[in-house]
């Protein structure tokens, strides 16, 4: 079996940035699995593809052309990565992400990009769902004041208009509905380690799970 880490956790939690930089670290292939939800997303809104419809939610999952790895993000053959980190796509992504149909396929698109000489995924169910034998399964967590001010900040530099107040109710509904719901909710795998970075810079954060993947060996 080829070695896997997880990170999973909530939105602004920073998994995305820390799992790429332990895949560059570890020399290993980096999967993000948010955007993968996310461009299916982008591509029902442009579709017209109402969140209720889940049988051609599914059907989009199943056989969308998208790129979702090592730093690459790619709807069609067309660069998406600034399109879905908007709050629009983000909100219908959490939807989305919701229906079991949607989940389950994109459980084999996930697990065929694990690759030699290893993967390194952030997600919500990485290690609980996706890749439940995965060496080293980590969640990452901080406080919602803090995802809150990350993401205003992710959202500035990006050209984007933000605001706090909105921005920490949205993220509170989501947490709500990623941890609630029937379907691989958002919550630590069996044996994962939590991390809490609200006050770690990512290099401290990346130092410690480093620390934790040598344990392993």
């Amino acid at each position: 079996m080829l070695p896997v880490l997880t990170i999973d956790g909530p939105t602004a939690s920073g998994k995305g940035t820390v799992a790429q930089r332990l895949a560059t670290r570890l020399g290993f292939h980096y999967l993000d699995s948010g955007a993968l939800y996310r461009l299916v997303a982008l591509a029902s809104l442009r579709r017209g593809i109402a969140p209720d419809r889940v049988e051609d939610l599914a059907e989009l999952a199943r056989t969308l052309a998208v790129t979702c790895t090592d730093g690459e993000t790619s709807l069609e053959g067309v660069d998406a990565s600034n399109e879905i980190r908007t709050e629009e796509v983000g909100q219908h992504a959490s939807i989305v992400a919701a229906h079991a149909l949607v989940r389950a396929a994109l459980i084999a698109r996930q697990r065929a990009l694990c690759m030699p000489p290893g993967l390194v995924a952030d997600g919500r169910d990485m290690g609980t769902v996706v890749f439940p034998d995965a060496r080293l399964k980590i969640f990452l967590t901080a406080s919602v004041e803090q995802r809150a001010q990350r993401r205003y900040q992710q959202l500035i530099a990006k050209g984007f208009a933000a605001n706090i107040a909105p921005l920490l109710r949205d993220l509170t509904e989501r947490d709500a509905r990623d941890s609630t719901r029937a379907v691989a909710p958002l919550v630590p795998a069996a044996g994962a380690k939590t991390l809490d970075t609200s006050y770690l810079s990512i290099n401290q954060a990346v130092n410690m799970i480093l620390e934790w993947w040598q344990g392993t060996r």
